[in-house]
């Protein structure tokens, strides 16, 4: 394998012999801040979707473009914002990353449309894209080596918690209507912790960078960001639009751009040796195949949270606070899945780890979507326990040591450069289970729109006839009720209301309750429907994963050079060797 350049670090080879600065714990408090609030934007918008799209009047691609500007943004400066950072000091560039993720975050908070709110959140993503790299090579340097594995465990562990408190504060928060403002405190809620963080690091943290960090490849950043945009954009349109021409002549040029990414990339290490992917990294295939399978789970995941929610708010009718309640047994499944393969299992057993809980998390989609559309409307939070579980644990299981175990597969002299393509991996899979999943769930939803109101007709010709009316006038209601629930079923976006639930509606208050109770029945029918069809894709990948990750050694075992397991979500950012 070609040699990979690293850049040099500025902490003294002395560092465990001199006195470590007294402020060190002031100064990571700082980092774990920061580190909080980018997991917490990035799952806390997941539980508001609905209470989002209701008051700004957003599209449903509209909704997927708000969850998806951030990682996106996030992905295409994430190795850029390390390299800033070696080059002109961690500490400058955290803090101005800091100061434009909390201007972003009033920005979004006070989004008048779902325009202004996406191009916010694009802004946030690439404020935290600057700010997160810099915070293990901070930790590093402020660090004596004897600390630093409990540093990062505590690391670790707040990041891991902020996927459970992103979900519950944002079902609080939006319950709550904090001074008549619905959605927009997840987003205010930043502002002061932006504040206190930035002067806190003005205050108490150190400035470092790098000896000789290597070039900023601006041209390899500008070629990404087309690849991933020109993909992600016709994928996340095209079925609202009807699947024009330019769609695909978009995702043919993604292809294109990718290709003139790999020409200028080989081209950049031959004459300057700073290339932003190093494409030696590909000549090792388990760490090929691990990069592709991590792809995979992100997609999957990515999908999941988001029609997760739409199942338990649109679908099923349930506020964001019981929403949000609901996926903690998710967020506590995680944590413990999450801390024994970390610590315990994957050193044992290295990649059977990944290959186990690829299996158990597809189990759990399996059985989830089949309790689901069992019980229909009238699914409990408890019945959700047991494939809750069981997907959080199997989440655990893979989240928390593929990284370590597929940075294993590559010289230690790369390990920086292949973390900074798993965590891009991570971010764009996000992007694109985003609007995979839109195109997989709608579509079936209006394939079998006809289910819910096939399965109500009896319900509601047994009420209509208790009212009284003429036979003639309750067959013209039924049909009409029919035709409405297919109608709705079909929209592009299901929460806007056809025409024909216009011409359904009833002047009698009997007469419309029947229908009212009868549609969100049948709503409810077919959403659980859909969901089970939805994840047994997500199922169908898991195996798939599962595979890959077969492709490790079978003494892969877990790497220790300094680069660490940063929690449930695996923010790895080790950007001192980027």
């Amino acid at each position: 394998m070609v040699s990979h350049r690293q850049p040099e670090t500025a902490a003294p080879p002395h560092i465990d012999s001199i006195q470590a600065d007294p402020r060190r714990w002031i100064a990571f408090a700082t980092t774990l801040a920061a580190g909080f609030m980018d997991l917490l934007d990035v799952t806390i918008v997941n539980v508001a979707v609905p209470t989002i799209q209701e008051d700004l009047g957003a599209q449903y691609a509209q909704i997927e473009w708000i969850i998806a500007a951030y990682v996106l943004a996030f992905a295409a400066i994430l190795i850029t914002g390390g390299r800033l950072g070696d080059l002109y000091g961690r500490k400058r560039i955290f803090m101005v990353g800091m100061v434009f993720f909390t201007v972003a975050s009033a920005a979004c908070g006070l989004s008048s449309g779902p325009t202004m709110l996406i191009a916010s959140r694009f802004l946030q993503g690439l404020a935290a894209g600057l700010m997160v790299p810099q915070i293990l090579a901070i930790l590093r340097e402020s660090f004596p080596e004897r600390e630093r594995a409990k540093a990062i465990a505590v690391y670790s562990a707040v990041c891991g918690s902020a996927t459970a408190v992103g979900l519950a504060l944002g079902a609080l928060l939006v319950e709550w209507d904090l001074f008549g403002l619905s959605w927009r405190p997840i987003f205010l809620v930043n502002i002061p912790i932006g504040i206190i963080t930035l002067i806190a690091a003005w205050r108490w943290m150190k400035e470092s960078r790098s000896v000789s960090a290597p070039r900023l490849d601006l041209v390899g950043v500008a070629l990404v960001t087309a690849a991933i945009l020109l993909l992600t954009y016709p994928l996340t349109e095209g079925r609202r639009l009807g699947w024009p021409a330019w769609t695909f002549a978009m995702m043919a040029a993604s292809a294109v751009a990718l290709v003139l990414l790999i020409s200028y990339e080989r081209r950049r290490r031959r004459i300057d040796g700073s290339p932003l992917i190093d494409l030696s990294l590909f000549q090792s295939r388990p760490f090929t195949l691990g990069l592709i399978s991590w792809l995979l789970f992100w997609i999957c995941f990515g999908g999941f949270f988001l029609v997760w929610t739409l199942l338990m708010q649109a679908g099923l009718g349930w506020s964001p606070l019981h929403a949000g309640l609901t996926s903690l047994f998710f967020a506590v499944a995680t944590g413990v899945g999450a801390g024994t393969s970390a610590s315990v299992l994957a050193p044992r057993f290295g990649r059977r780890v990944l290959v186990t809980g690829g299996l158990v998390t597809g189990a759990g989609f399996v059985g989830y979507g089949a309790l689901v559309q069992h019980y229909g409307e009238a699914t409990t939070t408890w019945q959700m326990m047991i494939p809750l579980v069981l997907i959080g644990i199997g989440f655990g299981f893979v989240v928390a040591p593929t990284i370590d175990l597929v940075l294993g597969q590559v010289p230690t002299r790369a390990a920086g450069a292949a973390s900074g393509l798993l965590n891009t991996g991570q971010q764009l899979g996000v992007a694109l289970g985003v609007a995979l999943v839109g195109i997989v769930f709608f579509t079936q939803l209006d394939h079998d729109s006809a289910r819910g109101a096939d399965e109500v007709a009896a319900r509601v010709q047994t009420e209509l006839a208790a009212t009284g009316l003429p036979g003639p006038v309750q067959t013209e209601i039924a049909a009409g009720f029919r035709a409405c629930v297919r109608d709705r079923s079909a929209q592009v976006d299901p929460t806007e209301e056809p025409e024909s639930c216009r011409e359904a509606a009833a002047a009698d208050p009997s007469v419309t309750r029947v229908l009212t109770e009868a549609g969100d029945h049948a709503k409810a029918i077919n959403f659980a429907n859909t969901f089970r069809y939805t994840l047994w894709y997500g199922a169908g990948i898991m195996l798939l994963l599962s595979f890959g990750f077969l492709a490790l050694p079978r003494n892969a075992k877990l790497v220790h050079d300094g680069l660490e397991i940063v929690g449930a979500t695996t923010e790895l950012k080790e950007s001192a060797k980027w």
